[in-house]
């Protein structure tokens, strides 16, 4: 399934299921193909999103310090990190900023 998240303050946010339902999770609702974010709940979704993102960058963190302290010389270097989660969510954390400002809710699967 894709995501396409839409509000008349901001462009659409698209995203591929997975992503799509990792994004509902931390916003604490379960994927579903219809749904809307009204205007008075974005300072508590953008504060989720916003949490979620510092809790995966502190667990970075300590996990970079635990391999620093683990390696040697001779060994080779880190693969190439993906995507994160603060790359993955800032457009939603936007577009829920616009439309709080404009007082529009945010709606996908309609």
């Amino acid at each position: 399934m894709i995501y396409k998240f839409r509000s008349k303050a901001a462009g659409d946010v698209i995203m591929l299921g997975p992503n799509g339902d990792q994004l509902l999770r931390l916003l604490r609702r379960e994927p579903a193909a219809r749904g809307i974010f009204e205007a008075a709940a974005m300072p508590e979704l953008i504060a989720a999103l916003r949490a979620a993102v510092a809790a995966e960058e502190a667990e970075e963190a300590e996990e970079a310090g635990r391999r620093a302290q683990d390696a040697r010389a001779d060994d080779a270097p880190a693969a190439p990190r993906g995507v994160t989660l603060r790359q993955r969510v800032w457009p939603m954390v936007q577009m829920l900023e616009r439309a709080q400002a404009a007082g529009e809710p945010v709606v996908w699967g309609v």
